[in-house]
């Protein structure tokens, strides 16, 4: 089965995203303790989710990349950390404005999901600095690679210091048989966990195209001004149009 084609796809998120709060605010019941602020937990938690596991395939992604050689890959994996880290920034929002309406405290260091999470994203965030500080392509992709390799290694800590912490903010969504959450909620958290998940396909998809795009205009530019030396470049890539990260320093 082939992937919904890129013009579908916003409609799909949007749809899914609207179905989603609709559900939040008309379906869900009230939690008994924190009444109705603990319904951020439907963005809060699928957008972390969302956040880790992209930052998961951001290292399948550069696994394939030093096995293969093959610069999608590296691209792939750069757009995964870059939309994850993204989503990471509205993870903190979330998650500073819901310690604030349930300890009165915009953060609150004891709490090991919020820092653990916050550990993550910053480790990610060096991410930029690193790459950029090498000038050679190659190298610079193949260090990037190894960089998302081992970064990647981290991110389950963050899942086992969810389920190991004490206190915590959200409901556990991962428990036994139910999830601990009622039928309705877990419902509503299914719905919107997809909606993110699609949210930041969607994105990644657009963001590589788009580099893509910028990789087309380049060559294209270089063509005009050297033919010789483009058909040379191209012929060495197996005739294949690189899309890639270069285009950012153009």
């Amino acid at each position: 089965m082939s992937a919904p084609s890129p013009r579908i796809l916003p409609f799909l998120a949007v749809g899914l995203i609207a179905t989603a709060f609709g559900l939040v605010f008309f379906y869900a019941p009230l939690e008994a303790d924190q009444g109705f602020i603990q319904k951020i937990f439907y963005l809060h938690v699928p957008l972390a989710i969302t956040a880790l596991v992209g930052f998961m395939l951001a290292a399948v992604h550069a696994i394939i990349h030093l096995r293969t050689g093959d610069p999608i890959h590296d691209a792939r994996a750069y757009v995964s950390i870059h939309m994850s880290v993204i989503f990471g920034v509205a993870v903190l929002l979330t998650g500073a404005i819901w310690a604030r309406a349930s300890w009165g405290k915009w953060w609150v260091w004891d709490e090991p999901t919020l820092v653990s999470f916050l550990i993550v994203f910053l480790l990610y965030a060096t991410y930029y600095p690193l790459r950029y500080a090498i000038v050679e392509r190659d190298r610079q992709a193949r260090y990037a690679s190894v960089f998302a390799i081992t970064a990647g290694a981290f991110v389950p800590l963050n899942f086992i210091a969810v389920r190991l912490a004490e206190p915590l903010i959200h409901p556990r969504t991962l428990g036994a048989a139910n999830g601990g959450l009622p039928a309705e909620m877990m419902f509503t958290f299914l719905v919107s966990l997809a909606g993110m998940g699609l949210l930041w396909v969607t994105l990644v998809r657009f963001e590589l195209a788009a580099k893509a795009s910028r990789g087309h205009l380049k060559r294209l530019r270089r063509n005009l001004l050297d033919p010789d030396q483009d058909a040379i470049a191209t012929r060495g890539l197996g005739g294949r149009i690189e899309p890639l990260i270069e285009a950012e320093r153009a």
